[in-house]
């Protein structure tokens, strides 16, 4: 597994907005707000902790995607998580997000897998409002 707890100090970050992400695995790159996390427990198994839930916030139209990445590997990004933060996501996989566990108005939602690498960006990054 990938991970860089270090912050990106470089300039004009390459990345793609929310609305050009395209579904499956890739190499795909985004840079956003990450506004919050919080665990996720499964209300049908005594309230058993499956995983970590994240909110990312995008530059262009100020939208919210959500993120999840399972138990296995919640204890292996807990560390670069960190809240009103502008991050780097790399590596990571697209997904439509089933209307069961839809928090947030956009049609996909972006999951963690082993590959998935997260780095907070100091200069270059896009202009977020955080707020």
């Amino acid at each position: 597994m990938f991970l860089s707890a270090s912050p990106v100090p470089q300039t004009g970050v390459r990345h793609s907005t929310f609305e050009s992400l395209r579904r499956g695995r890739s190499s795909q790159s985004i840079a956003s707000g990450f506004l919050h996390f919080w665990d996720s427990p499964n209300f049908k198994k005594d309230m058993e902790f499956v995983g970590i839930t994240v909110l990312f916030l995008d530059e262009n139209v100020n939208s919210v995607i959500h993120g999840f990445t399972p138990v296995g590997r919640a204890n292996h990004y807990r560390p670069s998580l960190k809240a009103n933060s502008i991050v780097k996501i790399d590596r990571f996989e697209v997904a439509r997000c089933s209307n069961m566990y839809k928090i947030t108005d956009h049609p996909f939602l972006i999951r963690f897998i082993s590959l998935t690498i997260i780095d907070e960006v100091i200069t270059g990054s896009p202009e977020i409002n955080l707020q």
